[in-house]
């Protein structure tokens, strides 16, 4: 308790920076993608009106399906842009500036999202939700990134892990704000959509308080100073020289090495194997099936014989326990590390996906199947929160280093989007050709990831980037070719500082 209130003190620009990343960062992506499920009828029943009111006729049921279908996913198609241009936008502009400018983004879109109604436009909603896809497909690239950069290596996990804290809590107000006791009803169901620009505000006002990250400072820019200034804004007072020492030997590594684009990326050998877990842990993340939950929980909740008034509310629930399980993994990542997370968790969410496949393929038979389905469900999104949600981000963020790591956010964010996209459309099929036995798909897809990580994962807990870059050399080039780059370094120069 005594070293968790010292290291509050002590790093407290750290986690004001955290918090301020994560209001503006993940928490905008994971608000609307529950938000926008909330004021669905009132927006079918808006364009309609609008429709009937410009040229005297109503639409056909399904034409306004399909509007409201493209709204949905219009928010993807904006995420999946964002994403392919942030990779080329930070290495060029910073990440700092970069994220202002999203914040400007979200700020129109908020805007367009608001005035819709009363400018009786639905097409204004198409465009808010296509600039808000692009904003959050910028701020998904460069948060776990710049979190990452940010944090010493003891508390790198737990700032990583902060990633998915932010994105369930993001999910879970969207839930709250969208009953219809509050903005879920048809008078204000245009604020709920333009809620998050008051996070975009707030964080365009603070965030130029706070320095870009203390290692693109001084590896990208090469600026003691401004870096020397960093460190002792994010990390107080106290002896860090074993840190600046790893940044320093990261630079030295990194002097001759050019940022390297996406397809340079593909074909560098010395990145094999960190782009082979990149993509597993990524479509495994997208995959798992906790987004298939959400779809089906609505159809076993009613099942269940829920009241229709109750099952918002028991939704409510199961986002609320992937919140918490998120900041459980927050406070477990660093005791634990994040392999044992990982793995752990494809275990248990295998274990609880057979049970569910099993309870709703029987719950016909057997009328108490139905309680047990809903009490799997919260489990695999506890298992879910505390194993993949929040150990992917702290991995992905280790295992590439300054030079890479934006070409390997564009991959990160282009294979999040394109997998919920692809999910989104034919997830409702694979139901409808499977039924309690949609699961299976997933269920495999869990073993693979559970297999592969176990036995080529390298734990990266309390490693600086060149002791995690040197045990994928022994994946890349075998052993007997491993760089050792910590002898070839050891004689670089440092500085000293008293801080």
């Amino acid at each position: 308790m005594a070293n968790c209130l010292s290291d509050l003190l002590q790093y407290r620009g750290l986690f004001q920076m955290i918090l301020v990343l994560g209001i503006g960062g993940s928490f905008p992506y994971g608000f609307h993608i529950s938000a926008i499920s909330y004021p669905s009828l009132h927006i079918r029943t808006f364009i309609n009106e609008t429709w009937i009111e410009r040229y005297g006729y109503p639409l056909h049921p399904e034409t306004i399906m399909l509007l409201w279908s493209f709204i949905v996913s219009v928010y993807g198609i904006g995420g999946l842009l964002g994403s392919l241009y942030c990779g080329y936008l930070t290495t060029k502009y910073r990440k700092k500036k970069c994220q202002i400018v999203t914040n400007l983004i979200m700020l129109v879109a908020s805007l367009f999202m608001a005035f819709c109604k009363m400018a009786k436009s639905f097409e204004m909603i198409l465009i808010g939700r296509f600039l808000y896809g692009m904003g959050t497909g910028f701020s998904l690239t460069i948060h776990p990134q710049y979190v990452g950069e940010i944090s010493p290596k003891k508390l790198r996990g737990f700032s990583n892990s902060t990633l998915a804290v932010f994105l369930t809590l993001g999910k879970v107000l969207g839930q709250i704000f969208g009953l219809r006791e509050l903005l879920g009803n048809e008078s204000l169901w245009p604020l709920l959509l333009a809620s998050t620009g008051l996070t975009a505000l707030i964080q365009l006002i603070m965030l130029p308080f706070f320095p870009e990250s203390p290692s693109y400072l001084l590896i990208q820019e090469g600026n003691e100073d401004a870096f020397m200034k960093a460190i002792k804004q994010l990390w107080g007072e106290g002896d860090h020289q074993a840190e600046i020492d790893d940044i320093l030997k990261e630079k030295a590594a990194t002097k001759s090495t050019k940022t390297l684009r996406v397809l340079e990326l593909f074909k560098e050998r010395s990145l094999r194997w960190q782009l082979y877990f990149l993509v597993t842990i990524m479509t495994s993340l997208q995959l798992s099936g906790v987004n298939a939950i959400y779809f089906y929980s609505f159809e076993v909740f009613r099942a269940a014989r829920f009241e229709d008034y109750l099952i918002p509310y028991i939704s409510l629930g199961v986002g609320t326990c992937e919140c918490l399980s998120s900041i459980v993994c927050s406070s477990l990542i660093e005791r634990f590390g994040r392999r044992m997370l990982l793995c752990g968790g494809y275990v248990l969410m295998i274990f609880v996906l057979t049970l569910l496949t099993m309870t709703l393929s029987l719950q016909h038979q057997f009328f108490w199947m139905h309680y047990f389905s809903v009490v799997l469900i919260f489990l695999f999104v506890i298992c879910y929160g505390i194993g993949p949600s929040g150990a992917t981000g702290a991995i992905i963020t280790e295992i590439f280093s300054q030079s890479f790591r934006p070409s390997a956010f564009l991959i990160y964010g282009s294979i999040s989007w394109v997998w919920l996209f692809v999910l989104g459309m034919i997830f409702p099929y694979i139901v409808e050709s499977l039924g309690s036995f949609c699961y299976l798909i997933f269920l495999g897809i869990l073993v693979f990831s559970s297999v592969f990580t176990y036995l080529f994962l390298p734990e990266t807990k309390g490693k600086s980037i060149m002791e995690i870059k040197g045990e994928f050399n022994k994946l890349n080039f075998g052993k007997k070719q491993a760089v050792n780059t910590e002898n070839n370094l050891s004689k670089e120069h440092t500085f000293c500082t008293r801080l």
